[in-house]
C-alpha cells in the first residue's frame, strides 16, 4: 500500500460514517509516519485499511464501523476499483498502551479533503512503537513479519516497545510476556 491510498481511505471512511476524522490501527498506521519509499515491503504487503471510528462508546463505534466495512471492505465495489479495502473495527480489535491517544500521528492534507475542498477529512494513526505493541501482541505470523521488518530497518526503537508492552491492560498479560520475550531475543 501507499500513502496517497491511505489518505484515499481516511477521506473514504469519513465521508461513509460522516464524521471528521477517524483512527487506523492496523499495519498501514505505518504510513502516517513514514511514506512507503522509506518502508520495507513487509511493512506495506496489506492491503486492508483498519478504521477505528471515533465515538462516544464501543457500541456506536461498532456501529459506524459497520459502515465502512459493508460499503468499503473486503469483496466491496470500493475493494475491486481501487486495490484495497477498509476494515472498520471497534475498541477490543487492537490491544494498545497506555497513553497511545497521545501519540496519535496526524494525516491531513489536500489528498483527504472533501470533494469540495473542504471541510478536511483527518486520519489519526497509531505512533510507530505502539502499533508494534498491537502487533506483538497479536503475534500472528504477519504481524511478527511486520514488526521484524521495522526493527531491522531501524525504523521502531525496541527499547520503547519493551517500555510499553507491560502498560496494556491487565487483562492481555499472556500476550504481554510473549511479546516481551519476543521482543528480548530481538535486543
Amino acid at each position: 500500500m501507499r500513502r496517497d491510498q491511505l489518505e484515499h481511505a481516511i477521506r473514504t471512511a469519513c465521508q461513509i460514517i460522516e464524521q471528521p476524522e477517524i483512527i487506523i490501527v492496523g499495519s498501514q498506521a505505518i504510513l502516517g509516519t513514514y511514506d512507503e519509499s522509506q518502508l520495507p515491503p513487509a511493512a506495506t504487503m496489506s492491503i486492508e485499511v483498519d478504521v477505528l471510528p471515533i465515538a462516544d462508546d464501543n457500541d456506536e463505534t461498532a456501529r459506524l464501523a459497520d459502515l465502512i466495512e459493508g460499503v468499503a471492505g473486503e469483496f466491496s465495489p470500493f475493494e475491486e476499483l481501487h486495490g484495497f479495502c477498509i476494515d472498520g473495527v471497534d475498541l477490543t480489535t487492537a490491544v494498545l498502551p497506555d497513553g497511545w491517544r497521545e501519540r496519535l500521528v496526524k494525516v491531513q492534507n489536500a489528498n483527504t479533503a472533501a470533494p469540495s475542498g473542504t471541510p478536511r477529512f483527518t486520519g489519526w494513526c497509531l505512533a510507530k512503537e505502539d502499533l508494534c505493541v498491537a502487533k506483538l501482541c497479536a503475534f500472528r505470523e504477519k504481524d511478527l513479519n511486520f514488526v521484524s521488518a521495522l526493527l531491522d530497518a531501524g525504523l521502531a526503537d525496541p527499547t520503547i516497545i519493551a517500555n510499553r508492552l507491560p502498560t496494556v491492560p491487565p487483562t492481555h498479560i499472556a500476550a504481554t510476556q510473549r511479546a516481551l520475550t519476543w521482543i528480548a531475543s530481538r535486543r
